[in-house]
């Protein structure tokens, strides 16, 4: 049986070992900096709690680690990890700056093992179905968005926290964006909000324009201002097409009115099912590697850039 350790104690990873106990994985250690979250995980799938990821590692010998760590708190667990030459599943965003996701997806090159990450919503049958629409018309424009209300965690409001909502919540839209636009060559943002005493508060919005290599054009927009979340998503206008894409929807409209398909499968098991089976040597789905995910988390990072220089950014290839 497949074995693994998660790090980190919060929603996410309480998911991600749900769902792995689903697929028949054993949840063999819980790691969490906090005791009692640790423990609480660990004594639901009946695993020893750490709080130290090198122990854990060197106390039960998984086949593959999940680090589901908050943005700021990235990078030690992971170079523990790939220390040991272990499969590694990275929660989205990779870090909440550049640097220590670049510094992970180098050793994980050099370490030359399986990773994943939780861009999950790539894993949707319906972005499948999307870009095979678009590869018939290619498309011309984008309008992406998240449209929620702020995190009550205290690291959220953070820059080095979270890095921003663009980095720590629109990078999904920003991912399937890429997925059906290709790279993006500019960026131009601004930002409006947050705290002017504070220089680490984030933005309470941002817009963005992104110009893509394709020739195509999107618009991204993100504010945590809201009572509630209103909406999270990305709509692709193509020559007599419009796509609106929403991780438990897709609405296809070809001038004759929309038609809406719904996921033959839950994006959040997939993701998780696709990982292990790339463990265990037998592809199955859609896996984001780092290294992959890394060129998403430049764009997001230089949409946060730009909205704070003012001026046009190139993301890194």
């Amino acid at each position: 049986m497949t074995g693994v350790v998660l790090v980190g104690a919060g929603g996410v990873a309480r998911r991600h070992a749900t769902v792995l106990s689903g697929l028949g994985v054993a949840v063999l250690g819980i790691v969490d900096a906090v005791p009692d979250a640790g423990a609480a995980l660990a004594a639901d799938h009946g695993a020893p709690a750490f709080t130290d990821v090198d122990d854990a590692l060197d106390a039960v010998e998984p086949d593959a680690v999940y680090v589901c760590t908050p943005p700021f708190a990235r990078g030690h667990a992971e170079r523990a990890v790939l220390r040991r030459g272990l499969p590694l599943f990275a929660e989205k965003p990779l870090a909440a700056d550049l640097g220590v996701a670049e510094e992970i997806a180098e050793l994980a090159r050099h370490a030359g093992v399986v990773t994943g990450t939780g861009y999950h919503w790539r894993c949707l049958d319906t972005v499948a179905q999307a870009g095979e629409l678009l590869s018939a018309t290619p498309p011309l424009l984008a309008s992406g968005y998240w449209l929620d209300k702020r995190p009550p965690v205290a690291w959220w409001g953070r820059r080095d926290g979270s890095g921003g909502q663009v980095v720590e919540q629109l990078t999904h839209v920003v991912d399937l964006a890429r997925v059906l636009l290709g790279e993006a060559a500019e960026v131009y943002a601004v930002a409006a909000g947050g705290d002017p005493g504070d220089p680490d508060a984030v933005d309470d919005a941002t817009a963005a324009t992104v110009r893509f290599r394709s020739g195509a054009v999107a618009t991204f927009a993100a504010t945590s201002v809201l009572g509630a979340k209103a909406a999270a998503g990305l709509d692709v206008f193509a020559p007599a097409l419009r796509l609106r894409l929403r991780e438990t929807w897709l609405g296809v409209d070809d001038g004759s009115g929309e038609r809406r398909i719904e996921p033959a499968e839950d994006p959040r098991a997939l993701v998780d099912r696709a990982f292990i089976a790339a463990v265990r040597g037998e592809p199955d789905g859609v896996v984001v590697p780092y290294a992959e995910a890394l060129r998403t988390h430049r764009l997001a990072c230089a949409i946060t850039r730009s909205a704070r220089s003012g001026k046009p950014e190139r993301p890194q290839p």
